[in-house]
């Protein structure tokens, strides 16, 4: 795509952003008013994740290891690449989900206000907002909610594959019993990266992953498991042709 056009799909995505954060105002005002109403906003939020991903011109080819089921909790472990991969996740499950966030995000006018209404926020430099994390993770995953951690922590630098994981999401989900989802979105990087002058419509695949019980691991296994799911999307990325072009080209 030539650069003056990238510059404007890139445009449209922001003013789409605005325009449908605005439009949905008078619903996020009554639905982020008490946590019980957050699967009738789930589907408001999904709704909105489908008007900008696919009014982006992206489509989605998932290869499922297996399916989620309904009305059960899980541990979304995706790997982090692109702006758009929170939307793509959204689209990936019609069991509510909570994002684990940064605080910084907080500070983006209109969004940020709901933001901090309907994601739980971390601090990685505070441990008391880690314990908070904690009780506020513990609170939701008992009435039947997901949760979706980044578990890299950030978005890696574009000539990284996949930078080492975070503990937070694996002790989360060894202390509630909680299943984990390992997810590897291939194409995020490439077609919406934070490189403005790069990217465009396309096909984004996602793989996701067999998934992995905790019923019977103690704390004593959390690196083990953190290695494990590492392993499972590093090595799907690695293998993909195009994903490794695109990162060599970085370096």
């Amino acid at each position: 795509m030539k650069i003056p056009l990238l510059l404007l799909w890139r445009g449209w995505f922001y003013l789409l952003f605005l325009i449908t954060i605005l439009l949905m105002i008078p619903f996020l005002f009554v639905l982020t008013a008490k946590q019980s109403y957050y699967p009738a906003l789930w589907k408001i939020i999904r709704i909105w994740a489908k008007i900008l991903v696919y009014g982006m011109g992206f489509r989605l080819d998932i290869d499922y290891e297996q399916v989620i089921e309904k009305n059960k909790s899980y541990m979304f472990c995706p790997n982090h690449s692109s702006i758009i991969d929170p939307f793509v996740l959204i689209l990936l499950s019609k069991n509510p989900i909570v994002f684990v966030g940064k605080k910084e995000l907080v500070k983006i006018p209109i969004f940020g206000f709901f933001y901090k209404k309907t994601v739980i926020m971390v601090d990685r430099s505070s441990v008391s907002s880690k314990k908070r994390v904690f009780l506020m993770a513990r609170e939701r995953l008992k009435n039947g909610i997901s949760m979706a951690i980044f578990p890299e922590g950030l978005v890696p630098n574009e000539e990284v594959v996949l930078s080492p994981f975070k503990r937070g999401a694996f002790s989360l989900a060894i202390e509630f019993k909680t299943t984990v989802v390992p997810q590897s979105y291939i194409d995020c990087k490439r077609l919406f990266s934070w490189d403005i002058l790069k990217g465009g419509p396309g096909t984004l695949r996602i793989k996701q992953h067999r998934f992995i019980n905790t019923d019977n691991l103690s704390i004593e296994h959390l690196d083990g498991l953190k290695e494990q799911v590492f392993k499972i999307i590093h090595s799907e990325l690695s293998e993909d042709k195009l994903y490794m072009e695109d990162t060599d080209r970085k370096k």
